[in-house]
């Protein structure tokens, strides 16, 4: 454990279920020395602060508490869990409109009282929530965050694990673009231990089906879709995707993940955010890594740019 991690102050906007399985997972990880709880609800924040405060002598100290945006001041990051729920049936671009204006209300405060600190957005729609955050923000693209694909990427290399028998953290693959239904699965990179998947299915007994991958990758893009058809909504496996973003932060650790960011001109996409993989550390977005795709893949993440386009191009004219 980095002692430098335990030192620092994680503020979070939010105590909703995504928010709250957050700081959950934060607290039981014992990263940080202090973490805040806003909520425009403040007895939902306070109801929260008591429930996590009741846990904390079975974990490593820590100071939580509750309060407006006045306290978020001196977080190293902010994460905005703030927002509309998804509803069933619902895409996350319907969600746009609802929580643009939260956000616009929210960004502005949390910039104020703490300007110096990294902002996470994990609300959906979350790229153009994102960039939305950005504009309002006036920080360096650096330090707005969006959790972008980091959720879908985790649930494809988990059913690649499932097909090809084997842990999960040893499969090493990337959803890019947008968070929801224009992503893209980077079948050209995808390897597990380094052998790539066409190589490796005859190890395991299998041959190589595209059509059978290309229905691995349906299951993870409508995954949201289903749990929330049976439980309402997701926020466990956010809740752990925010933090391993949080802890690079905290750590400086330089990690590897695909989160959302200012596109400048990658494969020819520029002035709106979505996810690459990014090289995430104590400044935030430390750089933007360009990968070998394919022509297809190439294409496709155009598309979902274009696709993010449009429906801001539509905010913005509302």
């Amino acid at each position: 454990m980095n002692n430098a991690i335990q030192t620092q102050k994680v503020g979070l906007v939010g105590t909703g279920f995504v928010g709250s399985s957050f700081a959950y997972a934060l607290m039981n990880r014992g990263l940080a020395s202090e973490l805040v709880l806003v909520d425009s609800n403040s007895e939902k924040a306070i109801g929260e602060m008591m429930d996590f405060n009741h846990g904390l002598s079975f974990v490593k100290p820590m100071k939580i508490y509750s309060g407006g945006y006045r306290e978020l001041a001196g977080s190293k990051v902010v994460v905005i869990a703030a927002g509309a729920s998804q509803r069933p049936g619902e895409t996350r671009l319907d969600l746009l409109g609802r929580n643009a204006a939260i956000f616009r209300s929210i960004i502005p405060e949390v910039v104020k009282h703490n300007p110096e600190g990294i902002i996470l957005i994990a609300t959906n729609p979350v790229d153009i929530l994102t960039y939305v955050s950005l504009e309002v923000s006036g920080l360096p693209f650096s330090k707005v965050i969006g959790s972008g694909t980091i959720l879908d990427t985790s649930r494809f290399r988990f059913l690649l694990g499932q097909y090809y028998g084997v842990d999960t953290r040893s499969v090493h693959a990337y959803i890019v673009g947008e968070h929801g239904d224009s992503e893209i699965p980077l079948w050209s990179l995808a390897n597990i231990g380094g052998v790539r998947l066409q190589e490796f299915a005859p190890l395991r007994n299998k041959s190589y089906n595209q059509e059978e991958m290309n229905n691995l990758f349906v299951s993870v893009r409508d995954a949201a879709y289903e749990i929330i058809k049976r439980k309402g909504a997701t926020y466990y496996a956010i809740g752990l995707g925010l933090l391993s973003i949080v802890e690079a932060i905290l750590g400086d650790y330089r990690s590897v993940l695909s989160v959302s960011s200012l596109m400048m001109g990658q494969y020819g996409v520029k002035d709106i955010c979505l996810s690459l993989p990014c090289v995430v550390g104590g400044n935030g977005i430390e750089e933007i890594l360009m990968l070998n795709m394919s022509d297809d893949e190439e294409d496709g993440f155009r598309a979902s740019a274009a696709k993010l386009k449009t429906t801001l191009a539509s905010l913005k004219g509302s």
